[in-house]
């Protein structure tokens, strides 16, 4: 008797983990196979594909803000979520409902016959069904590891960016800058816009573009942006805005995804119309968790929190940048939880001078590790006190305890341990402002 297929999204979501042998496993021929079973077409909206190392999450974040307030239906792709998987399929600002993810999840079950899918492919092919069903106006779709094999890169874009190149997923990637590069560059497509969002790119991310015979657009030579007081500028080869607002995301870095996003945005104009005002409306309301979050105290003699899924040593630099930046009175003190196959102590590396007392977190799942094993793989080599937790929610408890009024308390690295951190801090009343 066959065994009966999952009915709740709990059920399916722990079903797609026993489909395929590995966990990872990139590549386009199980997506296009069953895409072709599905009888997909890509829909003619106009479509921006975003990858990277580092950055990627607040260039769709701020792509997608602008688009809605020009009055755009939008659907979000975004992976890997904080606290709830629907936070990974977004139709506009709202998470997609259960129901439809499970009617998405059906169809996908049916068309893939003898398939061996991950659970990113079916994440992906369901953010395809959704989107194509609800009639969107546009697609943002952010790249989950590297580019050229990826499961989103089944989709063609109208305009592809790479935000930037740092040393991440080694494994599958390349160990280099330039093997990196390559697989990020996998995107571009002929004829269209290559948006490169670092000034320093290896260069074969451009030598990759010429080649595919794309259409290199890069910051600092075809678009730039320019700090000018509290307002910036943009320039780009249509546009130049100045006088533009701040990004309400935290961090120098954030200026220079937010000119990213709109030199893609400068490709879809025409057809999509944007407007200044809507740029502008875009720039201020951009919000997307965890990237240097900053949650006041509930009380005056409580300390504040700062959010960040920085997870390997590139990520942990601009953390360390932000923090230098906003200097305070009082400790920080550091809490730390990364997989087990991240650069543990270059990301500690990163922020020596930053941190004045660390707790290292345990992290669960295939790719976790215990406290112990972080703390001496860490290795921050300095005086300050040094903790293990089991749980995020100890090292909380103990964070808060330890903290004085003017203190502030870091969460950073895995998604795994950044998203139970905020229900820690929503339990005791500690909400975004």
């Amino acid at each position: 008797m066959a065994t009966p297929l999952p009915t709740t999204l709990e059920q399916w979501l722990a079903y797609q983990t026993q489909i395929h042998p590995r966990a990872i496993d990139l590549g386009l021929d199980r997506l296009n196979r069953v895409l072709a079973n599905l009888g997909f077409r890509r829909p003619d909206v106009p479509i921006i594909t975003v990858g990277g190392t580092n950055g990627k999450g607040s260039v769709v974040a701020t792509t997608a803000a602008i688009l809605a307030a020009a009055g755009y239906r939008v659907g979000v792709f975004t992976s890997p979520h904080l606290r709830d998987y629907r936070e990974r399929i977004r139709l506009g600002d709202r998470l997609i409902d259960a129901d439809s993810l499970v009617t998405a999840f059906e169809r996908i079950e049916r068309a893939r016959g003898d398939v061996g899918l991950t659970f990113f492919e079916y994440n992906t092919l369901a953010a395809l069904l959704v989107f194509d069903s609800a009639g969107l106006d546009a697609w943002v779709l952010e790249i989950g590891m590297g580019g050229r094999l990826d499961a989103v890169n089944v989709v063609d874009p109208d305009v592809a960016v790479v935000v930037s190149v740092g040393l991440d997923h080694q494994e599958y990637l390349g160990d280099t800058l330039e093997a990196i590069g390559r697989e990020k560059a996998g995107i571009f497509r002929a004829g269209r816009a290559a948006v490169l969002g670092n000034r320093e790119m290896p260069p074969v991310v451009v030598e990759t573009a010429h080649a595919v015979g794309a259409r290199p657009k890069r910051l600092g030579v075809e678009f730039d942006f320019r700090r000018e007081g509290r307002h910036w500028r943009y320039l780009g080869p249509r546009w130049d805005f100045t006088e533009l607002p701040a990004p309400s995301l935290l961090g120098a870095t954030q200026y220079g995804n937010a000119a990213t996003a709109i030199a893609a945005l400068e490709e879809l104009a025409p057809p999509l119309a944007i407007s200044r005002a809507s740029i502008e409306q875009g720039l201020r309301t951009v919000s997307v968790a965890g990237r240097f979050e900053v949650r006041a105290p509930r009380t005056a003699t409580g300390p504040t929190w700062i959010l960040d899924v920085a997870h390997n040593p590139d990520a942990a630099r601009v953390l360390a940048d932000n923090l230098r930046s906003t200097p305070i009175a009082g400790r920080t003190l550091g809490l730390c939880g990364v997989l087990a196959d991240k650069d543990a102590a270059g990301v500690v590396a990163a922020l020596a001078g930053c941190i004045d007392a660390w707790w290292f977190v345990s992290t669960t799942g295939e790719r976790g590790q215990d406290a112990t094993t972080l703390a001496a793989r860490a290795n921050p080599r300095s005086t300050v006190p040094i903790a293990t937790a089991q749980s995020i929610d100890a090292a909380c408890d103990a964070a808060h305890d330890a903290a004085a009024a003017g203190d502030r308390i870091v969460v950073f690295g895995s998604f795994h341990v950044v998203g139970p951190a905020i229900d820690w801090l929503e339990r005791h009343g500690i909400r975004r402002g």
